[in-house]
């Protein structure tokens, strides 16, 4: 009995004490919830102002984004009609230009005269000078571009790049659409061919092999055109009337030694051009930062000559050739207005500083390619699918 009371009360002792220590614990626990509950309600009340700031800011980046469109549309209606009065405007130039010719500062046969000693005298020494490099330089054909006078459009084919042309002998017209095709469409005319439904009205002229780039031409009754091979490029010279492979010759520079004659149309290796004077070739190398000229013989394909044109390569998008020289049309990465910024002559009758600076009407893009007909003094372009026809005026190199 004596022993039974310490145990009860010891008993009693510990039941004491955990009663004690379970209340605090249910006391820490419900401290512990209080306050999360209180950090729940911040960030709920955190949460629900920045759902309001948020679609706030949304519907002021929408107006905004909202007027910035507006003033977008309102912009580019200004600058289209801007457009359509630099356009007339320089139409209207154009026209005073020609009914009010700038009157001459001496009298125009005493001028005329002067001009045909000074020919006579450059011509004596191109001659002197062909008799002892070898090489005939062109007599008769004394002209340089002085303006561009007229743009039409005719109509849009299907492919962006392409290359079209007119044989100056005849009015045959021939499509090179694409950058490596092998069917020409030769159109009897550019009547038939502007109101022809895309080439329905053509006679196809399948060719042995694909064509490079847009430097082909068609000069006498044949066509000219470059093959890229693995190792070699080749000129190939195809009889339009007849439909046979008339002659090929390997040109002088290596495929890997090649770079495209224009950055702005790297398709294109090598650019023929036809001119009054024959054929030539327009192309780069590695070695050299500048365009090279070369006069082919249009019978058997052989390079008569070689020049290096100083031109850049760089930014250049095309090239044509009238009269024996070179004209180096620039233009930009981001398309803007075409120009003429560089000139080589063959006969060194005018120099890249003497040349006028031309600019081209405005356009759509990059021409793919610009191919002279010497009969019509027009240049032929293809400008991202658009067929245009350029007007040239003319006049004598010494008058430059």
């Amino acid at each position: 009995m004596t022993t039974a009371v310490p145990f009860l009360l010891s008993l009693v002792l510990v039941l004491t004490n955990g009663q004690y220590y379970y209340q605090g614990l249910m006391d820490y626990l419900e401290n512990r919830f209080l306050a999360i509950e209180d950090r729940m309600l911040i960030w709920h009340e955190q949460s629900n102002r920045y759902n309001t700031e948020l679609r706030h800011f949304k519907k002021q980046t929408a107006e905004f984004i909202k007027g910035l469109n507006q003033d977008h549309g309102t912009l580019r209606q200004d600058l289209e009609g801007t457009g359509v009065r630099m356009d007339r405007i320089e139409r209207e130039m154009d026209y005073i230009e020609t009914q009010n010719p700038a009157r001459p500062c001496v009298n125009q046969e005493d001028r005329m005269v002067d001009v045909d000693l000074e020919v006579k005298e450059r011509v004596k020494e191109m001659k002197k000078g062909g008799e002892e490099d070898g090489y005939s330089r062109v007599l008769d054909c004394i002209d340089i571009i002085s303006s561009i006078r007229a743009m039409k459009i005719l109509k849009k084919m299907g492919s962006p790049k392409g290359m079209w042309t007119k044989d100056a002998r005849t009015s045959k017209i021939y499509i090179f659409n694409g950058t490596a095709e092998d069917t020409v469409y030769q159109f009897s005319s550019v009547l038939d061919f502007s109101s022809s439904p895309g080439v329905a009205h053509s006679r196809p002229i399948r060719l042995p092999s694909l064509w490079s780039g847009t430097g082909g031409a068609v000069y006498n009754g044949y066509a000219y055109y470059v093959m890229e091979g693995a190792d070699e490029l080749q000129v190939i010279k195809y009889d339009l009337a007849n439909g046979t492979l008339t002659d090929s010759a390997v040109f002088p520079v290596e495929v890997a030694d090649h770079r495209p004659v224009y950055s702005l149309n790297p398709e294109t290796a090598v650019d023929l051009a036809a001119d009054e004077e024959g054929l030539w070739a327009l192309y780069t190398t590695r070695e050299s930062e500048s365009i090279n000229l070369a006069k082919m013989d249009p019978d058997s394909l052989d390079i008569e000559q070689m020049w290096d044109t100083q031109c850049p390569q760089e930014n250049a998008e095309a090239a044509f050739v009238v009269c024996g020289t070179v004209y180096v049309v620039y233009n930009t990465r981001l398309p803007s207005r075409s120009r003429i910024q560089c000139v080589f002559d063959v006969n060194d009758m005018v120099t890249n500083e003497e040349a006028p600076l031309l600019y081209f009407p405005r356009r759509y893009g990059v021409h793919a390619s610009l191919k002279y007909n010497p009969q019509e003094k027009q240049i032929y372009a293809w400008d991202d699918g658009y067929l245009i026809l350029y007007k040239l005026s003319m006049k004598r190199k010494l008058m430059v």
